[in-house]
């Protein structure tokens, strides 16, 4: 009894529903979707501020403040460094306010490998939550292949959708 409470009480507090949809020596696609106790505005607002959420352990600076994101088509995702040096992690490709947020390029370690890939946040009014799905998918050239990839991007991507609904949901 004291086993599927506990489990019933770990499912009750799982803060996302993440799946490795696939993965191949060419690419790789990761799905995340987490239920925010917020408005679809209030999510919005906090999406395209990735400096409210992103985990500073996870940028060039180690400062999650010096991220900026233009959101606008051809947009930069980018992060400001020491000394005026920069780093663009994506570009705007689509965005829909409060529905739709596309993002192209690459992430941490694929910067310099001959790795693409597109990060799409959607967003769906679900009474007084907002249901938020992340779907990153990469293909290019990885020499050792997407495989060893998967499992790490995942675990990182599981952070920040994490740090989104924290940032979201905190109180003005």
């Amino acid at each position: 009894m004291r086993i599927s409470i506990f489990a019933l009480a770990l499912a009750a507090a799982a803060p996302a529903h993440a799946e490795i949809i696939d993965t191949s020596a060419t690419g790789m696609e990761i799905k995340h979707t987490v239920r925010i106790a917020a408005s679809p505005q209030a999510v919005w607002e906090t999406l395209i501020q990735p400096a409210r959420w992103w985990n500073s352990a996870h940028t060039f600076s180690g400062k999650a403040s010096n991220l900026t994101l233009d959101a606008k088509a051809g947009g930069c995702w980018c992060e400001a460094l020491e000394g005026g040096g920069s780093v663009m992690h994506q570009t705007v490709g689509f965005i829909a306010p409060l529905k739709t947020l596309v993002l192209r390029g690459w992430l941490g370690p694929f910067y310099n490998m001959g790795v693409d890939g597109a990060m799409v946040w959607t967003l769906q009014a679900n009474g007084a939550e907002t249901e938020v799905t992340l779907n990153f998918r990469a293909g290019g050239y990885v020499k050792e292949g997407f495989g060893k990839w998967a499992e790490p991007v995942d675990k990182v991507l599981a952070e920040q959708v994490a740090g989104l609904k924290k940032a979201a949901e905190a109180k003005p």
